[in-house]
């Protein structure tokens, strides 16, 4: 008897985890690997006790089930939800919702749910974010995900293929598609009462906003919440075609064409205070200050490390948490409150590990993560306008979206002024689509020593060159004249050769390789270079005292056909 593996006419692609899910190209994610994927990955919880904290023997388990607008999602909600009924359990599809959305609704019941979104990463990709009963899946979950779903990747391949749910080419014959169940509005409920609450009507009365909702998933439910609160809500630009948008690294065409629709706006309905919007599964922010005094309505694009630290500072924080890409304001600011922040790498479960280490360790009260696209996540319960907003440990776009828009109904100041009002470091940053992932290693490799692991940063002094490990002790030095110092001092001057005099660059002082390489220069210049975990994409960040010179930095970077990164890639 024929296995289906036998008769499989193509290639399987077993997909892998990035920063933060799983996802790979739509044509590679078949029926059979999400099935795959779904199925593994309850097997692993139930065997962790990570599928449910609240339960009643009595009632069939529900695990709710979501997608974002992409075209494939629906096809790849289907086989999730096939998966969940094979593990002897039922799905609840509460639809098309936000990530932050479905995670809130499934922490409250206590209860694993599974979202299908390729987030912000192009049209051709796709992937699933699973979620354990007590929050988001943690870096140290996903060995064990990745054995369990081989396990069960195995068994389906190896079985009889005229029994298979499958057919040669991965999908479901057709006695086993089904199409999706009923929605239920329940996740969606929950998600406005969780905002309606500690936002009520009149937080924010007299702002009038532009809501940009081309296909973020989000673009029915944010609108509401605002409106809810009081503030006037234009909705525009609604697509029926789904397109990707990467709220950290909005290019100065988005601007345009955005302020295009401002200046629509402002003539049907006058005065625009700000124009929001989210990525695609609407767990990131995308807030852009209008500027009244310019006739042509010019939009100032608020970089989501900014947003979070409007957002910690209107809720009162005592702990931070946030990316090394995030601009060093952040680090600054809070300083001088005597409020620690911890630096880690990109990519939610990093943040949630800082976060958790805080609450155990440290034993604080008021915490809090943000990410550089402006992805919020609160590690601790909160007070907002007497009401209590409960904890929610993964990525959200509204609560930075409605407390900045409440500092300005309070405070009777533009958007504008308050974010000008913030410490002069400007932010920029920008990317390289259909790098191969490849060149992006080949690029770190040549820029990383061969060093102990253990050492994060390397600064170099005048005569000596300093060994910083994770927690910014100094583990190690040398001369800058031994042998030991011949290939960090190389590494020096390739990156000097290429961010050069002539373009205005000074001498690197420092370089950080907590996520990739991170560039410190004597004017307090920085530029960040990382690929992406989700896409072919190379990732460049830079700051610098003007916004000028930040996104000079970028376009430098990432010109093409040749910008620095390319020419820095290629060299020998």
């Amino acid at each position: 008897m024929q296995s289906l593996l036998d008769i499989i006419k193509y290639n399987p692609v077993q997909p892998g985890f990035g920063t933060s899910g799983v996802r790979a190209l739509v044509e590679d994610l078949t029926d059979l690997e999400m099935f795959c994927l779904v199925k593994g990955t309850i097997l692993y919880f139930q065997s962790h006790h990570l599928l449910f904290s609240k339960y009643d023997n009595d009632q069939t388990l529900k695990i709710p089930v979501a997608c974002d607008l992409r075209p494939s999602s629906p096809r790849l909600t289907q086989a999730c939800i096939c998966a969940v009924h094979a593990c002897g359990f039922e799905a609840q599809f509460v639809g098309q919702v936000p990530t932050p959305a479905l995670t809130s609704y499934a922490l409250e019941k206590g209860v694993a749910s599974f979202m299908i979104t390729g987030s912000h990463i192009p049209l051709d990709r796709n992937g699933i974010k699973a979620n354990r009963c007590d929050g988001e899946v943690m870096k140290s979950d996903e060995a064990g995900i990745t054995a369990s779903v081989n396990e069960v990747r195995d068994t389906v391949l190896q079985g009889a293929a005229q029994d298979s749910l499958f057919n040669q080419f991965g999908m479901f014959k057709p006695e086993h598609r089904t199409d999706l169940p009923k929605v239920s509005e329940a996740a969606a409920r929950h998600y406005i009462n969780r905002y309606q609450t500690v936002f009520p009507d009149g937080s924010l009365s007299g702002l009038r906003i532009v809501f940009f909702e081309y296909s973020a998933v989000g673009r029915d439910l944010l609108p509401a919440i605002l409106r809810m609160a009081g503030a006037e809500v234009i909705c525009m630009a609604r697509s029926d075609e789904f397109f990707p948008i990467d709220t950290e690294a909005i290019s100065d065409q988005h601007l345009l064409e955005l302020g295009e629709l401002v200046k629509q706006a402002q003539s049907e309905h006058g005065r625009i205070d700000a124009l929001v919007s989210t990525d695609g599964d609407s767990d990131r922010p995308l807030v852009l200050a209008v500027n009244e005094s310019d006739v042509n309505g010019v939009l100032q694009f608020i970089p989501g490390d900014k947003l979070g630290l409007l957002t910690a500072d209107y809720l009162g924080v005592d702990s931070v948490s946030v990316p090394v890409s995030s601009n060093p304001l952040i680090m600054d600011y809070f300083s001088r409150q005597n409020i620690p922040v911890q630096l880690t790498r990109i990519g939610s479960p990093y943040v949630i590990e800082s976060m958790l280490s805080a609450k155990r360790y440290d034993l604080k009260q008021r915490i809090v993560a943000w990410e550089a696209n402006g992805g919020f996540l609160m590690g601790s319960d909160f007070r907002i306008n007497e009401q209590k907003l409960t904890a929610l440990p993964t990525r959200d776009a509204i609560l930075p979206i409605l407390s900045v828009l409440s500092l300005v109904a309070q405070s009777g100041r533009t958007l504008t002024e308050i974010v000008n009002d913030l410490p002069p470091r400007y932010g920029k940053a920008g990317l390289i689509d259909e790098f191969p992932k490849s060149s992006s290693l080949k690029l770190l490799q040549k820029l990383t020593p061969e060093f102990d692991h253990s050492v994060i940063d390397i600064r170099f002094d005048s005569t000596t060159i300093v060994f910083i490990d994770r927690d910014q002790q100094i583990i190690g030095q040398c001369s800058r004249v031994s042998e030991r110092a011949a290939d960090l001092l190389a590494i020096k001057a390739m990156l000097e050769s290429f961010f050069s005099q002539e373009l205005r660059f000074a001498q690197v002082t420092q370089i950080n390789y907590l996520d990739g390489v991170r560039c410190y220069f004597n004017n307090g210049e920085i530029v960040h270079i990382r690929p992406s975990g989700n896409a072919p994409q190379l990732r460049l960040y830079a700051y610098a005292d003007t916004q000028q010179r930040a996104d000079e930095i970028v376009s430098l970077g990432i010109a093409e056909p040749d910008g620095l990164l390319k020419q820095l890639a290629s060299s020998r």
